[in-house]
């Protein structure tokens, strides 16, 4: 077997729009396509003994044991690598619990297609599990052990900690999008101007200056202290002998930390030896040089939890601990403990595995024991000096029995210190009376706390503290999107997305939007070159300046990642016409209606779809969407209008020189075609098209048709607003029309408009793409040939696999399938070909040239016409 691609999906893809993480794997079986399950002898045996827990894949059998059944009576290897790669992530718990295999277009090679966790971690898991394949089929011994601990590595590596991931979990639950800003925990939730960051549990919101503050234990422990908050009696030492003079003051038993320590790091408690004071200065020196110094309290370890200045939660901790049973060694004790199922590697139970450290070690030096030691019967042993989950600790909730008086004061430390989201540490005895009655104290007050004691504590009851959070970060009545609007289709994506853009830029959005030569923010170019994937996608939706998104959406981005978005206001459509066939598994027109059609399964419902009602394929699409719809025709006499707006539905359509909206029986007149400069006084066909679909979708964001019509008046085609979309030049004695129609249908679309246009000679610069089958070369050939009466063929700058000889043998051959006596001039450099048209240009006639380096080409044609005008040019 072979790998021969992965692809890592992150948003609504061809192979699903509802589950968005997905592998796909293209794989050859190579010989094994022909060696189905059934026909490897003890393969079956195997796999039960290697990954016995598959016997839970019902697989189409619908029961448990299904996938067995499949594999006893043969099944094709990638689908046995689909299940081994779903079990190995549950093994490493990573449980996804989705997957397909298909046969692609060419026998014996499959799309394998799973869910992933963490995409690190799926594409580990797809490499894996061809092993393990391997192996099984050889019949070789594997450590599948191995691989399961390197997936729970990478998990803990690669995914959001507990905390950030209980928010982000909360804001997915409110619909609220997110967008993962670094490899770490800082996260974007909500888009453009309504987006809030949050990076572990500081939010946005948070103050620096309370951040600095809760970091800095002396000034805390000073503004708690004037407020009368009962805290430790301490002072700073930067020095041994400072540190002996708190001590005489303070008395034993003591407490050392660093000054901006947080998570208990480098503190050690209970000191009750000058050896021990200095072995504590120094652990804490290794994080602050100053150093705090203060009275231990004794008593039971509380966190309690404030968010938005309410108090949400409390917990009791423990630190890591075993209990002797007068038999059992400390490490066959913590051994016992591990077996706990709700114990795990990292976050991925409830608690975490106990592991021996050198706190440990230290802990158990003190009491003169070591891990072979045996500990009386019933002796509690702490193993850690801070009671963190993190390192094997536990919790237990104690939210419904703290006393009023505590709740009033741990909101009241939250407003002093000025944290929206604070976690308060206090030392007491018991929280169900006031502390100031029990002797209690607060230790620390903690910027970014951990949320996991509350999510999932050892006892008691979970608490969903990152609600509080999401409320306040996005209170009720406030958004955290955007508008968007997505623009898919073959060809006129590019020119519908800038009307689009520039409607809505006229009605003072603050627009953001993709295309096929760069992103912009408010028409500023921010990124040059072709954006139409989901990382420009994500561009615009990270901008904090950006209101409003209006997002072309190409097939090469859809099938390599998936769109940049999970979900859209408008979903517009253009047409679906064969081109990029053969490529990447997609080989029919169906299918490749399909990746156009991924971006309307995205739509809220009560959004809409804007559709071509004169493409069949494009108007398919509507059985399909759980949405509203719209259509729009060049013709009102199309029956499918005619249907639908019967029904009270809305349309857009071209009727007696107008672009028309319809709303059920009522004719909207917006503007006559002839008043919209992008239609070229209507001759240009195709953007009358482009015309309808950015009309209707504006009109269903609720733009009033006045606004419409001014926009649509005011966006004139030219090289800065519609860059390699029939850009004129007008020179003395000829025009050049430069485009970026790069396959038949866009061709033939310009043909129309070529057949429309009054000049002695038509000559056309083309090419063909490389990557495109022999046919569809061959037809742009044809319908140039159809189109000019001159033809120079030029050679695309990016061969994409062929070779030039074999391009231009295609092209020839399609041109003279309609005219062997056409005239045909062949240069290898666009540049060149352009030259050569100027210099050789008749008067008055009428030059097209068909770019794919459209900025090159225009700024080749612009020197020119500088040159002409007598505008000095810098070469």
């Amino acid at each position: 077997m072979k790998i021969l691609d992965i692809k890592v999906m992150s948003g609504p893809n061809y192979w699903s729009t509802r589950r968005h993480k997905l592998i796909v794997m293209l794989l050859d079986l190579e010989e094994l396509e022909e060696r189905p399950t059934n026909k490897i002898p003890g393969f079956l045996e195997r796999i039960k003994a290697l990954m016995p827990s598959l016997y839970d894949h019902r697989c189409s059998e619908g029961v448990p044991g299904g996938f067995f059944q499949r594999v006893h009576e043969g099944t094709w290897m990638g689908h046995v690598i689909e299940h081994i790669a779903l079990e190995l992530q549950t093994l490493a718990g990573m449980e996804t619990g989705f997957g397909r295999t298909r046969e692609s277009d060419k026998k014996g090679i499959y799309h394998v297609v799973f869910s992933y966790y963490e995409a690190k971690a799926g594409v580990y898991t797809a490499k894996a599990a061809v092993q393990i394949a391997e192996a099984l089929i050889n019949g070789e011994a594997y450590d599948i052990a191995k691989d399961i601990q390197e997936l729970r590595e990478i998990r803990e590596n690669e995914r959001l900690g507990p905390s950030t991931g209980s928010i982000v979990d909360e804001a997915i639950r409110r619909r609220i999008p997110y967008i993962r800003l670094n490899r770490h925990s800082l996260v974007q939730l909500g888009y453009g101007v309504n987006q809030k960051r949050i990076q572990a549990t500081v939010a946005s919101t948070t103050s620096s200056i309370a951040v600095e503050l809760a970091c800095d234990k002396e000034e805390t422990k000073n503004l708690l202290e004037a407020a009368e908050i009962p805290v430790p009696r301490g002072r700073i030492v930067y020095s041994e002998d400072e540190l002996k003079a708190a001590i005489d003051k303070i008395g034993y038993p003591v407490v050392t930390k660093p000054v901006n320590g947080n998570h208990g790091k480098g503190a050690t408690t209970n000191i009750k030896t000058w050896e021990d004071a200095l072995a504590g200065m120094e652990a804490a020196k290794k994080y602050s040089r100053a150093v705090i110094c203060e009275k231990f309290i004794t008593g039971r370890d509380f966190r309690l939890l404030v968010i938005d200045f309410k108090f949400v939660a409390a917990a009791l901790r423990t630190p890591a601990s075993v209990t002797g049973d007068g038999t059992s060694t400390i490490q066959q004790l913590i051994d016992k403990v591990n077996t706990d199922p709700r114990r795990g590697y990292g976050h991925e139970k409830v608690l975490t595995s106990i592991k021996v450290d050198d706190f440990t070690m230290d802990m158990l030096g003190k009491k003169e024991y070591t891990l072979d030691t045996v500990i009386a019967d019933g002796e509690e042993l702490w193993l850690k000096p801070t009671a963190n989950l993190s390192t094997g600790g536990t919790a237990t909730d104690v939210t419904d029995y703290v006393h009023p008086n505590n709740v009033f004061m741990a909101e009241r430390i939250a407003r002093i210190i000025g944290l929206d989201i604070c976690g308060i540490d206090i030392m007491a005895d018991s929280l169900s009376v006031p502390i100031t009655e029990n002797g209690g104290a607060i230790l620390e007050v903690n910027a970014a706390p951990g949320f996991r004691m509350h999510l999932d504590p050892t006892e008691g009851l979970p608490r969903n503290v990152a609600e509080p959070v999401i409320d306040m970060l996005y209170p009720p009545g406030t958004t955290a999107r955007i508008p968007i609007i997505a623009v898919s289709g073959t060809n006129g994506k590019t020119t519908t997305t800038r009307l689009i853009a520039h409607i809505v830029k006229q009605m003072g959005h603050k627009v953001g939007y993709t295309t096929t030569d760069g992103v912009y923010i408010q028409n500023q170019m921010m990124v040059k070159g072709d954006c139409t994937g989901p990382v420009s996608a994500e561009f615009v939706l990270r901008d904090p300046t950006v209101d409003f998104a209006v997002l072309e959406c190409a097939r090469g981005g859809i099938l390599r990642a998936g769109l940049g978005f999970h979900n859209c206001d408008v979903a517009v459509v253009t047409n679906v016409a064969e081109d990029h066939l053969g490529l990447q598994g997609i080989d029919t027109i169906q299918k490749l209606a399909r990746v156009k059609a991924v971006a309307t399964h995205t739509v809220f419902p009560e959004g809409y779809v804007v559709l071509n009602a004169d493409d069949d394929l494009v108007y398919a699409m509507h059985k399909e969407v759980d949405c509203k719809v719209a259509f729009f025709s060049l013709s009102e006499d199309n029956p499918r209008i005619k249907e639908h707006c019967s029904k009270g539905g809305l349309a857009a359509v071209y009727e007696k020189g107008f672009v028309t909206i319809l709303k059920g029986e009522w004719k909207i007149r917006v503007e006559k075609v002839t008043n919209i400069p992008l239609t070229f006084s209507g001759k240009a066909e195709f953007n009358i098209a482009n015309v309808l679909a950015a009309v209707l979708a504006v009109y269903v964001r609720d733009f009033k048709t006045e606004d419409i019509r001014l926009a649509l008046q005011t966006f004139v085609p030219s090289p800065a607003m519609t860059p390699g979309r029939m850009n004129m030049f007008h020179f003395r004695n000829f025009t050049i029309m430069l485009d970026y129609a790069h396959n038949t249908h866009g061709i033939k679309a310009i043909g129309k408009f070529v057949h429309s246009i009054n000049a002695p000679l038509k000559v056309g610069i083309v090419a063909a793409v490389g990557d495109r089958r022999d046919e569809d070369i061959i037809a742009v050939g044809e319908e140039s040939a159809r189109i000019f009466d001159e033809i120079i063929i030029r050679q695309d700058k990016n061969l994409r696999g062929r070779t030039e000889e074999d391009m231009i043998a295609l092209m020839t051959q399609g041109i003279k399938n309609i005219d062997p006596a056409k005239k045909v001039t062949i240069f290898r450099k666009e540049a060149e070909a352009i030259d050569h048209a100027i210099a050789n240009a008749q008067k008055d006639s009428f030059i097209v040239v068909i770019s794919d380096v459209v900025p090159d080409a225009l700024e080749q044609v612009k020197r020119y016409k500088d040159i002409e005008d007598g505008v000095s040019v810098t070469a």
